[in-house]
């Protein structure tokens, strides 16, 4: 079970949204909160060229995905997106894109990471460094809140 991550192309983004939902929805939401996350947890070729993103590939197919999106003052930077197929979970896929990760933003210098977290995976956040510091408002459910998280480098 060889894993191999790559950088992406703008052609990875429908297979990035999709294992975005099915990642998500392994939390234990149904599909009417998955339903009023789908725009928020898409990935367009747009986003593919703006930000860096890695994959996770094994077996021929893609198992996670990270994406750090640098703040404009380069300072600091934001864990835009993380996920791993629920067929992935626990082998090791998302400790391999957290490694990835940080050697990207150590080359770019920042000082620290930023995410708004889905409450499920505070816990792997914490393991990682990160610590809450507040809560923000979720873009996609009205009322509901995120953990707010940071981590310095």
């Amino acid at each position: 079970m060889a894993i191999s991550i790559r950088s992406s192309a703008p052609e990875d983004a429908h297979v990035l949204s999709e294992l975005s939902m099915r990642s998500k929805q392994s939390n234990g939401y149904d599909d009417a909160f998955m339903e009023a996350c789908r725009d928020e947890l898409a990935v367009t070729p747009e986003l593919l060229r703006a930000h860096r993103y890695w994959i996770a590939e094994a077996e021929n197919s893609v198992c996670g995905y990270v994406c750090l999106a640098v703040d404009d003052d380069g300072a600091q930077g934001e864990v835009a997106a993380f996920f791993v197929d629920p067929a992935w979970k626990r082998k090791g896929v998302g400790r391999m894109l957290w490694e990835t990760l940080l050697t990207g933003a150590r080359e770019l210098q920042l000082e620290a990471l930023y995410l708004d977290a889905d409450p499920s995976a505070v816990p792997f956040y914490e393991a990682l460094g990160f610590r809450k510091v507040k809560d923000v408002p979720s873009a996609s459910i009205p009322g509901r809140t995120l953990p707010h998280m940071q981590t310095r480098l």
